[in-house]
């Protein structure tokens, strides 16, 4: 199993919980990002694919990394990521992790602590390397 994961950070009060929530489309996108063929195929030529599957094995998990708020504020978007949840498609949901942790606890805890929260199940902390695929 690969455990590979892209961290997400931000300035504190940047992104507010509306904004937060809509990058979860915009990792969407990525994920089924499938770059344009320029003229016509060549026979034997490769299929195009995500581009991230050029580099990548598997799709990393997404870490949301939350400050610049109190306990209340990092709940408030907590709650607007797992509403964003809601809109995306289930195999993108079920094909890549995305979970979200307080950067405090980050620092007293480790990052490889169960602190994370997954969007899809905000009730529930898990180890960044233990949330499931699928």
């Amino acid at each position: 199993m690969v455990n590979a994961a892209g961290v997400r950070g931000g300035r504190p009060g940047h992104h507010g919980p509306e904004r937060l929530a809509a990058k979860i489309s915009a990792y969407e996108r990525l994920y089924r990002h499938v770059p344009a063929v320029v003229g016509r195929p060549r026979p034997g030529s490769e299929l195009p694919v995500e581009e991230w599957q050029r580099r990548y094995p598997v799709f990393p998990r997404v870490l949301l990394v939350l400050d610049g708020t109190g306990p209340t504020g990092i709940d408030n978007r907590i709650s607007a990521l797992h509403a964003g949840a809601k809109f995306a498609h289930i195999d993108f949901l079920r094909g890549v992790p995305m979970l979200a942790a307080p950067l405090n606890d980050l620092l007293r805890n480790g990052p490889s602590a169960p602190i994370w929260r997954p969007v899809t199940n905000p009730g529930q902390q898990v180890s960044w390397t233990d949330s499931l695929r699928g």
